[in-house]
């Protein structure tokens, strides 16, 4: 573990747009949660959602950064730096941090995924599992529990399989009088970057610009098959 002070966490904090998102994931992904025919700019009855924008640059953080410990043993199969998603989480700042995992499905992916900039669906097999651990670990930790991918797989199950019904229990969708639609990513973001406010499940965003399959790959992957994910390095 190790304390970090305030410059060195700005530091950090500006370092998240040095990595990068997947279209699927993509490093400039047109929303989290948008399908391919939506329209950002309409609040209709269509099932997609918005596809414009990007996250907010950043989130606000009320944790005094002086006295958080950070956890440094923090393993990856292929090089990855998780310090600074654990200090991103760690200090409440988790748009930095939704951002960060993203990039780094990106950066675990392989050298395919790096050269276009975004992950397929099928590339998800590749992703070691122990940098998926890793990143859960951190998200289950610093939310207590509330967030991370497995929390989303439970809640898939919980909505068998259904998408819509998914993104209606993470708060993934929002009414707009009576339609119903799913949140946007653009300008003022619609998701909530708050582990006391938001549901669980709420984060990390995926995005779903080119279907679904992308979310879909990640809660198959086989480090969700049993619970050793959670042990600790």
């Amino acid at each position: 573990m190790r304390l970090l002070s305030s410059a060195a966490l700005l530091l950090l904090a500006g370092s998240a747009a040095a990595f990068a998102p997947a279209a699927p994931v993509c490093r400039h992904p047109a929303s989290p949660v948008a399908l391919a025919m939506a329209e950002a700019a309409t609040a209709s009855a269509d099932s997609t959602m918005a596809d414009a924008g990007k996250p907010p640059a950043h989130a606000e953080s009320d944790v005094n950064v002086a006295d958080v410990e950070i956890p440094t043993t923090l393993p990856s199969d292929v090089g990855m730096d998780y310090v600074p998603l654990a200090t991103m989480l760690a200090t409440g700042q988790l748009a930095e941090a939704d951002q960060f995992t993203r990039d780094a499905l990106i950066e675990i992916a392989g050298s395919k995924a790096k050269g276009r900039d975004f992950v397929y669906f099928t590339e998800v097999k590749d992703i070691p599992s122990t940098d998926l651990a890793t990143i859960e670990r951190l998200w289950s930790k610093f939310s207590g529990g509330k967030f991370g991918y497995s929390v989303q797989k439970r809640k898939m199950r919980q909505s068998k399989g259904d998408f819509e019904a998914f993104c209606r229990k993470i708060g993934w969708t929002t009414q707009d009088g009576e339609v119903e639609r799913k949140k946007r990513w653009f300008g003022a973001s619609e998701f909530i970057y708050d582990v006391k406010k938001a549901p669980e499940g709420h984060l990390p965003l995926t995005s779903a610009l080119r279907g679904t399959s992308l979310i879909k790959e990640l809660l198959a992957h086989p480090v969700w098959d049993d619970e050793d994910w959670k042990k600790e390095p």
